[in-house]
């Protein structure tokens, strides 16, 4: 649930007895009643806001600042401190410092904190008048100042004039359901376009939508192997690239782009290498496993399919030593005489579920293995492998 305005400022003026009260709550599914009902003993009706705000900030360990204003809503949706940093320095890399992003989807300031790490000026909007008490506090202003540079505005009635770029990020759920269609978008993608044309924009988006029609750039960005977001920059932020795969792993940050050579024209599969890689999410949601592929001199096993082989791993990134190529019906086997007792199941391009299979599989042996299920050629098959390797 959200914060109504009223809870923001009762959570700002009680913050050193919330964090004394709550600091030793389990704050878990099984005590949730319980701790809600011993917070409401000491804070009365904000007892519910206390909690939940415990709870998210729990919910956001190498996320965001845990000592921010949030609720559970916008813990969720806040994009992590990495890849707002990622997308600061691309800004400010284009327009240098000194220019001004306008957040038209401030929310509770992430974006804000990014943009003012790299030296750029901001100016942050939104509609709900809670979420911009939270900013003010996460940003360094007080709830009982009101800076320029936070105002209640909706996204698609610009009131802000001078901007060098706007930043926008539209909520990609309603009713508990991820939104799939720009058009549905909250603001809709198209409207909010219309709204702020003739801007440089960076636009956030969910990793899943179709992104066929866009003429900018669209940067995939990973977090330690989970895909986080995608961003849509408009032409002018986008450096003649068209797709972009940003990987954080770590402190280390990867960058594949269609400005690398994908060897067009050449067949890139062949028979598996001495390691099965499975490429980075970003990766593959970005359409540039080819690319990826040329540059870390691996092969495809399939054209169709985004794994990949080679003779060794890459740098950062994990793969699979390959032992046997069998099918799907000798998989169980081929694993006894391996003696696997655990495998890790990766599946691509065929229906299988993972879950089911390793019920099925009834290993007992005690050795930890990993399979890859792919389909090469017309023949659905299954590539008996080690247990995962990192190179770095």
């Amino acid at each position: 649930m959200s914060f109504n305005a009223d809870e923001v400022r009762f959570l700002i003026d009680n913050l050193p007895d919330i964090d004394a009260a709550t600091g030793d709550l389990a704050l878990t599914k099984k005590t949730m009643i319980s701790d809600v009902a011993a917070l409401r003993a000491r804070f009365g009706e904000h007892g519910r806001a206390v909690a939940e705000l415990a709870g998210a900030r729990r919910s956001v360990a190498g996320k965001l600042p845990v000592d921010w204003l949030m609720c559970h809503d916008s813990a969720q949706q806040a994009t992590p401190m990495q890849v707002s940093g990622v997308r600061a320095r691309r800004l400010v890399t284009a327009l240098g410092e000194g220019t001004t992003a306008v957040d038209v989807t401030c929310s509770i300031g992430t974006e804000g904190h990014a943009v003012g790490q790299v030296g750029m000026g901001y100016i942050g909007s939104d509609l709900d008048q809670a979420r911009l008490l939270m900013a003010r506090y996460n940003l360094g202003g007080g709830v009982d100042k009101h800076p320029p540079h936070l105002l209640r505005a909706d996204a698609l009635a610009p009131a802000v004039t001078g901007a060098d770029v706007i930043i926008a990020d539209p909520a990609r759920r309603a009713g508990g359901r991820r939104i799939t269609d720009p058009a549905q978008l909250l603001p809709p993608l198209p409207d909010l376009l219309t709204a702020w044309e003739g801007h440089a924009m960076a636009v956030k988006c969910a990793p899943g939508l179709d992104f066929s029609g866009w003429t900018g750039l669209v940067s995939l960005v990973s977090v330690d192997g989970g895909v986080k977001e995608a961003c849509l920059y408009t032409p002018d932020l986008a450096d003649g690239e068209t797709r972009e795969a940003v990987i954080l792993r770590g402190d280390r940050m990867d960058r594949i782009t269609d400005a690398l050579d994908d060897a067009p024209g050449e067949q890139l599969a062949r028979e598996p290498g001495e390691f099965i890689i499975d490429p980075d999410g970003a990766v593959v949601r970005a359409g540039l496993v080819r690319h990826y592929a040329v540059r870390e001199g691996l092969w495809m096993l399939d054209e169709r399919i985004a794994y990949l082989t080679g003779d060794r791993i890459p740098a950062g990134t994990s793969g699979f030593r390959f032992i046997e190529q069998v099918p799907l019906k000798k998989l169980k086997g081929a694993l006894t005489a391996h003696g696997a007792g655990s495998v890790e199941i990766l599946v691509r391009g065929v229906d299988v579920d993972p879950d089911q299979l390793r019920k099925k599989l009834g290993l007992k042996g005690d050795r930890a293995m990993s399979v890859v299920i792919t389909r090469i050629g017309s023949a659905g098959v299954a590539l008996v492998c080690g247990a995962r390797e990192w190179n770095g």
